[in-house]
C-alpha cells in the first residue's frame, strides 16, 4: 500500500503580504532538481527577495533560496539559481497582461508540497503598498488581537 505524504512544509513569504496588496493567485509547479527537492522536504528554503518574471512565454522564478542537501556531493545545486514555473499557457497569458501594467508584480507567496509528494508554489498578482496602507494594516491586525484576547477572557 502507497503511504500518504504529510503535508509538514509549509515556506511562507510574510513580507509578501504586509508589502503587497495582493489580486489575484495562481498555483505552479516547480522543475527541481534531485537534491533541491530534497532540502524543500527539510524545509531549508527562503522566499524572501524572491520575484518572478514572464520570459519568451515562460514563468521563471528568480532569487529563490533552497540551501544545499547536506548529504549531496558534487551533484549538489546552486542555492539561487533561476527556476521554472509551470502553469498553462492562458494562465501564463493572464499573468503576462497583469504584469505588464504599471505598477503590478509577480510575488511568490507559499511554497509547499502536495498530496502526491510535489513542489509547488503559490505566485500571486500583487499592487505595492504605500505606506499609509501599511500603517493601516498593522493597526487593523492589532486590533484583531486586541479583540480575541477580550473574547478569551
Amino acid at each position: 500500500m502507497k503511504e500518504k505524504i504529510s503535508n509538514s512544509v509549509q515556506i511562507k513569504n510574510k513580507r509578501a503580504t504586509f508589502d503587497y496588496e495582493l489580486l489575484d493567485t495562481f498555483i505552479a509547479g516547480i522543475v527541481l532538481t534531485g537534491t533541491e527537492i530534497k532540502s524543500i522536504r527539510l524545509g531549508k528554503a527562503s522566499l524572501v527577495d524572491t520575484f518572478c518574471l514572464v520570459e519568451k512565454g515562460e514563468l521563471w522564478v528568480k532569487n529563490m533560496y533552497i540551501a544545499e542537501y547536506f548529504y549531496g556531493t558534487y551533484n549538489n545545486h546552486s542555492t539561487r539559481r533561476d527556476r521554472k514555473l509551470l502553469l498553462t499557457k492562458k494562465e501564463i497569458k493572464k499573468i503576462e497582461t497583469a504584469a505588464k501594467n504599471n505598477g503590478f508584480t509577480l510575488i511568490p507567496t507559499r511554497m509547499f508540497i502536495n498530496d502526491k509528494g510535489l513542489a509547488k508554489v503559490v505566485v500571486a498578482i500583487a499592487k505595492g503598498k504605500k505606506e499609509y496602507d501599511k500603517r493601516e494594516s498593522i493597526k487593523a491586525r492589532d486590533d484583531k488581537r486586541e479583540m480575541d484576547r477580550a473574547f478569551k477572557k
